[in-house]
């Protein structure tokens, strides 16, 4: 993946396919080579060019662990969108990366085409706002949780019961939990730190392009209500809520996430 020079810093990116150009915008503390699990390869059959790459705070992109801001994301974004030649685009986020996309809409119209947000919010509620602060306590007191009570923690947080009701399903993303996790890296403290105390619904009103919100049932980081809410507040955005997917839905439902994308592409 070549290392592109946008707004100041280094941005770790790669790009498949040929067609009209997709950019996929990473959560906190993932890098875009998440996407190509399930998504990237449904997208570029489908014929499309698909985008992805790792914010910053993801190393080999600039880690920027002195700390940074939404609109520093958004910055970046806009940033390889235009370095790439391309606008305006598609652009899919999945919760931090709801976020950038939904301020790339109200900042840079031009680069937008439409937009989906999958657990997208334009505020969190007190619950977020509490395992946020939690998170810094946790960061700062140098403690490492151990591997497996760590591993069920993620997957409570982030998969639905249906999934974790699945012995094989169960086990496979447990393994996967605690094989992937350890130390958190001063880039992902840096991402974690950002404002939680926010409210940016009222002005997503003004949002213009077409865009598709996209709520995961048992999804306990973003609950579905504040996916929801991004839709009721952008005219003419559309709501879809996928059954039986946590936060991490697009990777436990994959076949209907990107029947979701794709019918909304084409639309």
């Amino acid at each position: 993946m070549p290392l592109a020079a946008v707004n100041g810093i280094s941005l770790n990116y790669d790009v498949k396919g040929s067609g009209q150009l997709v950019v996929l915008i990473m959560g906190t503390g993932s890098p875009g080579r998440v996407w190509a699990l399930h998504q990237v390869p449904a997208l570029v059959k489908a014929g499309y060019r698909v985008c992805t790459f790792d914010n910053r705070g993801i190393a080999p992109s600039s880690e920027s662990a002195a700390g940074m801001q939404i609109d520093d994301l958004v910055a970046d974004t806009a940033g390889l969108i235009e370095l790439l030649g391309e606008g305006p685009v598609i652009v899919v986020g999945t919760s931090m990366g709801s976020r950038v996309a939904q301020e790339l809409c109200l900042k840079r119209p031009d680069l937008v085409r439409k937009a989906v947000f999958m657990a997208g919010h334009g505020r969190l509620d007190q619950f977020q706002k509490t395992l946020s602060a939690g998170e810094h306590d946790l960061d700062a007191s140098g403690v490492q949780l151990p591997a497996k009570y760590e591993a069920a923690v993620t997957a409570v947080m982030n998969l639905s019961p249906a999934t974790l009701a699945d012995p094989n399903s169960a086990r496979d993303w447990l393994d996967l939990f605690e094989f992937t996790g350890g130390p958190v890296t001063p880039g992902i403290r840096a991402q974690r730190k950002m404002d939680h105390d926010f409210d940016r619904v009222q002005a997503y009103r003004q949002i213009k392009v077409p865009c598709l919100s996209i709520g995961f049932a048992d999804d306990r980081m973003i609950p579905p209500y504040l996916s929801r809410e991004i839709a009721d507040a952008i005219p003419g955005a559309v709501y879809r809520q996928i059954p039986d997917a946590g936060h991490f839905g697009y990777l436990e439902r994959p076949e209907v996430v990107n029947k979701a994308l794709l019918d909304f592409f084409a639309s």
